[in-house]
Protein backbone atom coordinates (compact mmCIF):
# COMPACT_ATOMS: atom_id res chain seq x y z
CA UNK A 1 0.00 0.00 0.00
CA UNK A 2 0.97 3.42 -0.76
CA UNK A 3 0.52 6.15 1.69
CA UNK A 4 0.63 10.36 1.16
CA UNK A 5 1.38 12.77 3.60
CA UNK A 6 1.56 16.30 2.87
CA UNK A 7 2.79 18.86 4.97
CA UNK A 8 3.35 22.91 4.38
CA UNK A 9 -0.56 23.86 4.72
CA UNK A 10 -1.29 27.20 7.35
CA UNK A 11 -3.01 30.46 7.31
CA UNK A 12 -1.44 33.32 5.19
CA UNK A 13 -2.71 36.51 3.92
CA UNK A 14 -3.36 37.39 0.45
CA UNK A 15 0.03 37.83 -1.48
CA UNK A 16 1.98 35.81 0.76
CA UNK A 17 3.61 32.31 -0.49
CA UNK A 18 3.64 29.09 1.01
CA UNK A 19 5.35 25.65 -0.32
CA UNK A 20 3.73 22.35 0.27
CA UNK A 21 5.38 18.90 0.34
CA UNK A 22 4.11 15.46 -0.38
CA UNK A 23 5.99 12.26 0.56
CA UNK A 24 5.02 8.81 -0.68
CA UNK A 25 6.04 5.73 1.41
CA UNK A 26 4.96 2.23 1.47
CA UNK A 27 5.58 -0.57 -1.03
CA UNK A 28 7.74 -0.09 -3.86
CA UNK A 29 6.01 3.04 -6.05
CA UNK A 30 6.33 3.43 -9.25
CA UNK A 31 4.44 6.31 -10.51
CA UNK A 32 3.46 8.34 -14.22
CA UNK A 33 2.92 11.18 -12.62
CA UNK A 34 2.06 13.18 -9.01
CA UNK A 35 -0.23 15.99 -8.70
CA UNK A 36 -1.85 18.44 -6.88
CA UNK A 37 -5.76 18.91 -6.48
CA UNK A 38 -7.62 21.32 -4.12
CA UNK A 39 -11.37 21.47 -2.82
CA UNK A 40 -12.53 23.95 -1.32
CA UNK A 41 -16.08 24.40 1.07
CA UNK A 42 -18.76 23.49 -1.19
CA UNK A 43 -17.09 23.08 -4.27
CA UNK A 44 -16.05 19.59 -6.41
CA UNK A 45 -12.37 18.92 -6.71
CA UNK A 46 -10.15 20.58 -8.87
CA UNK A 47 -6.61 19.62 -10.73
CA UNK A 48 -4.01 22.65 -9.82
CA UNK A 49 -0.96 21.05 -11.05
CA UNK A 50 0.72 17.99 -11.93
CA UNK A 51 4.38 16.59 -12.95
CA UNK A 52 5.33 13.66 -15.20
CA UNK A 53 7.57 11.57 -12.77
CA UNK A 54 9.78 10.90 -15.49
CA UNK A 55 10.47 13.07 -17.83
CA UNK A 56 9.57 16.30 -15.43
CA UNK A 57 7.03 18.04 -17.90
CA UNK A 58 4.52 20.07 -15.66
CA UNK A 59 0.99 21.43 -15.89
CA UNK A 60 -1.10 23.78 -14.83
CA UNK A 61 -4.73 24.78 -14.25
CA UNK A 62 -5.05 28.21 -15.50
CA UNK A 63 -6.14 29.71 -11.85
CA UNK A 64 -2.64 29.37 -10.94
CA UNK A 65 -0.70 29.43 -14.34
CA UNK A 66 2.44 31.59 -13.26
CA UNK A 67 2.19 32.05 -9.62
CA UNK A 68 2.45 28.27 -8.50
CA UNK A 69 4.86 25.81 -9.45
CA UNK A 70 5.47 22.40 -8.88
CA UNK A 71 8.70 20.32 -8.64
CA UNK A 72 9.66 16.88 -7.44
CA UNK A 73 12.85 15.06 -5.94
CA UNK A 74 12.64 11.71 -7.28
CA UNK A 75 15.06 9.93 -4.77
CA UNK A 76 12.70 11.00 -1.91
CA UNK A 77 9.31 10.33 -3.86
CA UNK A 78 8.41 13.79 -3.00
CA UNK A 79 6.76 16.48 -4.81
CA UNK A 80 6.22 20.48 -4.07
CA UNK A 81 3.63 23.15 -5.14
CA UNK A 82 5.66 26.36 -4.18
CA UNK A 83 2.20 28.90 -4.41
CA UNK A 84 2.94 32.34 -4.84
CA UNK A 85 0.68 36.00 -4.76
CA UNK A 86 -2.40 33.64 -3.12
CA UNK A 87 -5.73 34.65 -3.35
CA UNK A 88 -8.79 33.94 -1.20
CA UNK A 89 -9.92 31.96 -3.92
CA UNK A 90 -6.82 29.82 -3.56
CA UNK A 91 -7.99 28.80 0.03
CA UNK A 92 -8.94 24.75 -0.17
CA UNK A 93 -7.88 21.49 1.18
CA UNK A 94 -5.28 20.39 -0.88
CA UNK A 95 -4.70 16.96 -1.83
CA UNK A 96 -1.32 15.24 -3.55
CA UNK A 97 -1.86 12.18 -5.65
CA UNK A 98 -0.40 9.71 -7.65
CA UNK A 99 -0.99 7.69 -10.79
CA UNK A 100 1.32 4.30 -10.20
CA UNK A 101 2.24 3.05 -13.70
CA UNK A 102 -0.59 0.77 -15.49
CA UNK A 103 -2.86 3.14 -13.93
CA UNK A 104 -5.11 5.12 -15.98
CA UNK A 105 -5.98 7.61 -13.17
CA UNK A 106 -5.02 9.05 -10.39
CA UNK A 107 -4.82 5.95 -7.61
CA UNK A 108 -3.40 6.57 -4.56
CA UNK A 109 -4.39 9.93 -2.43
CA UNK A 110 -3.61 11.86 0.56
CA UNK A 111 -5.26 13.55 3.53
CA UNK A 112 -4.44 16.79 2.11
CA UNK A 113 -3.87 19.86 4.19
CA UNK A 114 -5.62 22.64 4.33
CA UNK A 115 -4.45 26.55 3.38
CA UNK A 116 -6.26 29.33 4.16
CA UNK A 117 -5.56 32.56 2.58
CA UNK A 118 -7.17 36.03 4.33
CA UNK A 119 -7.85 38.95 2.33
Amino acid sequence: QVQLRESGGGLVQAGDSLRLSCTASGRTLSAVAMGWFRQAPGKEREFVASIRWSGGTTYYADSVKGRFSISRERARYTTYLQMNSLKPDDTAVYHCAVQSVGATEYNHWGQGTQVTVSS
